[in-house]
C-alpha cells in the first residue's frame, strides 16, 4: 500500500469515528464573521470567528502551530495547552488534518517571535478533506496536473489565486469603461447557420431541435453591426469565442473576448479610444504602465507608434506586397527560412506570413495600419489609397493584440468581398470568410458610418506575461488515459 492509500484510508477512518460520535464532517452552513486578512488587521485580544482551508499542522506537544487559508490571506492559527480548553485540543489533534475546511472561534495574540495570530477557543469541522492536499515543498509539479488540477492549484498558490482576480477585474473594468462612455451591452448567438466576421475554421455541431448542423460563432462582429443597422449607436459584447485551429502559447480554440461598435466614428476616433481603455486596463488592474513581455519591455505611457504594414515588410525584406507576385513572396519566405503551410497558400496567406516574421522585431505598443485590401474582407478602403483599409492592430511585444477599423457599410463593395473570399475558400483556403447574404441584406438597409474594434483574453496574459493556457481557469485538456 503506498504511502497516498495510508493517508486515505486513515482519514476514513476518522471520518466514520466522527460519524459515530454524531459530528457532521459537512455541516450545511457556518457563520463566518471575519476573513483571515479581517483577523490580521484586528486588535490584540479581539474575538474572531473565521473559517478556510488547513493548510499546515504542526503539533509540538503541548502546542499546536498551523496555517489557515481563504481567499484573502493566510493566518497563523494557535492551540495551546492551558489556553485552549482541553476538549478543542484533543479533538483538533485527534481528527483535523491538512486540507480540512474549518471553522474557528479564538482571539488574537502575538507569538513570541511577534506573529500576529489566533488562539483558538473552539474548533468546527466543515469539510473533512479525504485525499491529502499536495506537499507543501514540491506541491502540483507536472504542468499537465497544474492545469488539470487548478482546483488545487489555487488552494495551494496564492499568487494563482491573485492572477483570476485579476483576470475577473480585467474583465470588470473593460466592461465599465464601455459603459462609461455611453456602450449599451448586449448578446448574441453563439450557435450560427454562418460563421462570420473573422478568418478562421469554425467548430460543427448538430442542433436536434432544427435537424440541422450549426457553427459556432468564431467571431460576433456580424451581429453586434446588425444592431447597429437597428439603430443602437453603441453596442458591445464581452462572450465567449471558438475556433478550431491550432494551439500555443498565445491562442486557444475557446476564449473570451470583447467588441466593440461605435457609429459615426472611424478608425482614427477609435485609436485613442482604445489607447485610453489599454491604459486604464494596465493602471486599474496591474497598477502600473509598464510591463516586462517576454524580451520586450512596453511602456502603455509612451508616445504609442505608428507603424506601416506595407513599408514595415519593404523595409525588413525587400518585398514590395502590393506589387510582388506569390512567386516572389513564396521565394522571400523559403529565404528567410519561415515555416509556414505550403497548403491552399495564396497572396493572402503569404503576404500575411511575411507580416508574421516582421512583428515579431515590434516591441510597441503601436498601432499597425495600411493593410491591404485583400487581407480584411469587412473594413472600409482608404480614400487616400484604395489598395488598403482603414484598420488598425495593437501592436505589443511583436504580437497583434486587438484590431479595429472603420466600418464597410457599402453592401454592393461588401457583397464582391465575400465573393472574393468565396473563390479563395474554392481554391482550398479553409479560413477564408464565407459568403453571409443575410448581414448583405441588412447593410442594404443602411449602416452609418462606424468603428469597431475586438480584443482577447490574449491581451491579459501578454500583460501576466504568461502563456494563455496558464492564465485560464479550467484550460480544455487531453482526457486522461
Amino acid at each position: 500500500m503506498g504511502r497516498e492509500e495510508q493517508i486515505t484510508d486513515e482519514r476514513k477512518r476518522k471520518l466514520e469515528q466522527l460519524r459515530k460520535a454524531e459530528i457532521n464532517p459537512y455541516p450545511t452552513r457556518f457563520d463566518k464573521k471575519h476573513t483571515c486578512l479581517q483577523a490580521l488587521k484586528s486588535k490584540l485580544g479581539a474575538k474572531v470567528i473565521t473559517a478556510g482551508r488547513l493548510i499546515r499542522k504542526r503539533n509540538l506537544g503541548k502546542i499546536t502551530f498551523c496555517v489557515l487559508r481563504d481567499e484573502t490571506s493566510d493566518i497563523q492559527i494557535v492551540f495551546q495547552a492551558g489556553e485552549t480548553p482541553k476538549k478543542t485540543f484533543e479533538f483538533f489533534d485527534k481528527f483535523f488534518d491538512s486540507g480540512d475546511i474549518i471553522g474557528i472561534f479564538g482571539k488574537v495574540i502575538k507569538t513570541k517571535t511577534g506573529e500576529i495570530s489566533i488562539l483558538v477557543d473552539k474548533v468546527e469541522m466543515l469539510s473533512k478533506s479525504v485525499l491529502p492536499l499536495p506537499e507543501k515543498f514540491h506541491g502540483l509539479q507536472d504542468e499537465d496536473d497544474r492545469l488539470r488540477k487548478r482546483y488545487l492549484d489555487i488552494a495551494m498558490n496564492p499568487e494563482i489565486r491573485e492572477m483570476f482576480v485579476r483576470k475577473s477585474k480585467f474583465w470588470q473594468t473593460t466592461r465599465e469603461f464601455l459603459l462609461d462612455k455611453g456602450f449599451l451591452e448586449v448578446d448574441t448567438p453563439v450557435l450560427e447557420n454562418v460563421p462570420g466576421g473573422a478568418e478562421a475554421k469554425p467548430f460543427i455541431t448538430h442542433h436536434n431541435a432544427l435537424n440541422t448542423d450549426v457553427y459556432l460563432r468564431i467571431s460576433d462582429e456580424l451581429w453586434l453591426k446588425r444592431l447597429v443597422v437597428a439603430g443602437y449607436p453603441k453596442v458591445f459584447e464581452i462572450g465567449r469565442i471558438f475556433r478550431n485551429e491550432g494551439m500555443d502559447a498565445e491562442h486557444l480554440q475557446d476564449y473570451t473576448q470583447v467588441e466593440f461598435y461605435w457609429a459615426y466614428a472611424d478608425y482614427n476616433d477609435g485609436m485613442k479610444l482604445v489607447e485610453e481603455m489599454y491604459k486604464k486596463i494596465a493602471k486599474d488592474v496591474f497598477g502600473t504602465l509598464k510591463f516586462k513581455i517576454r524580451e520586450f519591455t512596453v511602456d502603455f505611457s509612451k508616445k504609442w507608434e505608428i507603424y506601416d504594414y506595407v513599408a514595415i515588410i519593404k523595409k525588413m525584406t525587400g518585398i514590395d506586397v502590393l506589387k510582388a507576385d506569390l512567386n516572389q513572396m513564396e521565394k522571400k519566405l523559403k529565404e528567410l527560412k519561415v515555416d509556414y503551410d505550403k497548403k491552399g497558400l495564396n497572396r493572402n496567406r503569404a503576404m500575411d506570413n511575411l507580416w508574421k516574421y516582421c512583428r515579431k522585431k515590434i516591441s510597441g505598443p503601436g498601432f499597425l495600419i495600411n493593410v491591404p485590401v485583400e487581407l480584411e474582407p469587412l473594413a472600409k478602403k482608404s480614400e487616400k489609397n484604395p489598395r488598403v483599409v482603414e484598420r488598425f492592430q495593437i501592436i505589443l511585444a511583436g504580437s497583434e493584440i486587438g484590431k479595429g477599423f472603420s466600418e464597410l457599410n457599402d453592401p454592393l463593395d461588401q457583397m464582391n468581398r465575400f465573393e472574393y473570399q468565396k473563390k479563395l475558400r474554392e481554391q482550398g483556403d479553409e479560413e477564408a470568410q464565407r459568403m453571409d447574404k443575410d448581414y448583405v441584406e441588412a447593410l442594404k438597409h443602411g449602416m452609418p458610418p462606424a468603428f469597431g474594434f475586438g480584443v482577447s483574453e490574449r491581451l491579459f496574459s501578454f500583460l501576466e506575461n504568461k502563456p494563455i493556457r496558464e492564465t485560464v481557469i479550467f484550460p480544455l485538456m487531453k482526457p486522461e488515459k
